[in-house]
């Protein structure tokens, strides 16, 4: 009932590991990390020249720079991959955009955009990696989704159903993949310092630095969780707030966040 709903994993070294967006922010600090732990790694992002900058620090990166929301590129960027380094053991899907938008604020040609970076193209990632994991019967898959997929919150108009359908989806991938030996790790961090959370222009509760974020991550997949979330401090006080009447949470947020 207790134990580790994943496979522990002992060491990270030598593990063969993709990270779809890695130019950056908690991408960027993950791969850092694993690779200093001995990891095999191939960064992937749009943009190839910060990718190439982290891996020439390291023997054991690879650069795959392509635009994970052309559904096209997907198997060309598969093959070089396996070609390099071979099938992965861990897939961990880093990439997302942000905007924080009242409702009224909302363009649905800015939402479709969002939608296909956040959601869209980790169905195609899925798609990608799924079916040779399935035929060796082993291996994992991350989708680093958010807090803000917990309930709805304030600006994140987008974000915030883009992530809730990560948490969802990562639920469905358990419940599939788990008889089948797989791995599958939900990450819902809270507030870290990126490119991304800088456009925010309120408090940012126990705000973590995305080397911070990136430890936390590694630790929860190494003891095989399923759920990772941080830091528990503000996590468990939105899991508590899940749990209010609507009435009550929103009462409540309109007090403390001053929604208008």
């Amino acid at each position: 009932m207790f134990a580790s709903m994943n496979r522990p994993i002992a060491s990270l070294a030598g593990q063969r590991i993709w990270l779809i967006g890695a130019s950056s922010g908690i991408g960027a600090a993950l791969a850092e990390q694993a690779l200093a732990a001995g990891a095999h790694v191939t960064l992937s992002a749009r943009r190839e020249a910060p990718l190439q900058a982290l891996a020439a620090r390291f023997d054991k990166a690879h650069v795959l720079a392509f635009d994970a929301v052309d559904l096209a590129a997907w198997p060309t960027a598969y093959a070089q991959l396996c070609a390099q380094m071979g099938e992965p053991d861990l897939l961990i899907f880093c990439a997302a955009d942000y905007q924080p938008e009242r409702v009224w604020d909302v363009r649905a040609a800015r939402a479709e955009q969002m939608l296909k970076i956040n959601l869209i193209s980790v169905y195609c990632a899925i798609e990608t990696v799924l079916p040779a994991m399935l035929a060796r019967g082993r291996g994992g898959i991350g989708l680093i989704a958010s807090v803000a997929g917990y309930m709805g919150l304030p600006n994140a108009s987008v974000y915030g159903p883009s992530k809730a359908a990560l948490i969802n989806l990562a639920e469905i991938l358990y419940s599939d993949l788990h008889p089948k030996g797989l791995d599958v790790y939900l990450i819902n961090p809270g507030f870290v310092r990126t490119d991304l959370t800088a456009k925010n222009d309120f408090a940012m509760p126990a705000l973590q630095t995305p080397q911070q974020a990136a430890s936390a991550i590694w630790q929860g997949i190494t003891d095989g969780a399923f759920e990772i979330h941080f830091p528990h401090r503000f996590t468990n006080t939105l899991k508590f707030l899940q749990l209010l009447p609507y009435r009550v949470r929103f009462a409540l947020f309109e007090r403390f966040l001053k929604i208008s």
